[in-house]
């Protein structure tokens, strides 16, 4: 565990050099890499209909979404958050997460062990991607929407059993949606 939490603090300092895009209380750092010339790598066809992300998003959904940024660590809305439902992409409304999976993983972001559709470590029904990522200094993996090519965060191999997993998730990618009261 320590090592990560070195790994975690030399990633932060190392980004604290980088500007801040800010609004209101929270900022949101720019992405270290550029993703321009990435083509995409799910069924989405970004040439036919593509909505216009900067006028349906907010800047700092904008920043994590579509320009790979991260939000800072601590300061997401549902860091916290403890109410039963579904976890959705900010930019399509697909359904990622289900608060069943959330667990408080101490690191800064809303951590889930496992997204929403997965069984027995089979992702294929699920509504996300892992993507290689060397943006943190390091040979990470990059989650993304399934549906429209969105930055979401990131996964690692230090979450609880039984899945193993952490998905370190940013909490302006996600929209929730509480579940119906019966």
């Amino acid at each position: 565990m320590a090592r990560y939490v070195v790994r975690f603090s030399h990633v932060y300092h190392k980004m604290a050099a980088t500007p801040c895009v800010s609004r209101g209380a929270s900022a949101f750092r720019r992405s270290i890499s550029s993703t321009s010339g990435l083509g995409s790598l799910t069924r989405y066809d970004q040439s036919a209909g593509n909505p216009d992300w900067k006028k349906k998003l907010t800047p700092e959904q904008y920043v994590v979404t579509r320009e790979r940024g991260t939000e800072e660590p601590f300061s997401g809305i549902y860091l916290n958050h403890g109410e039963e439902g579904m976890y959705h992409c900010v930019c399509c409304d697909t359904p990622l997460f289900s608060s069943e999976s959330k667990y408080d993983s101490g690191t800064g972001w809303p951590s889930f062990c496992e997204a929403h559709g997965t069984w027995n470590h089979d992702e294929s029904h699920a509504n996300i991607l892992r993507r290689p990522d060397n943006s943190l200094g390091d040979a990470g993996t990059e989650v993304i929407c399934k549906q429209c090519d969105a930055h979401l965060g990131h996964v690692f191999e230090d979450g609880p059993e039984p899945s193993g997993q952490r998905f370190c998730i940013n909490s302006v990618a996600l929209s929730f949606k509480p579940r119906a009261r019966k």
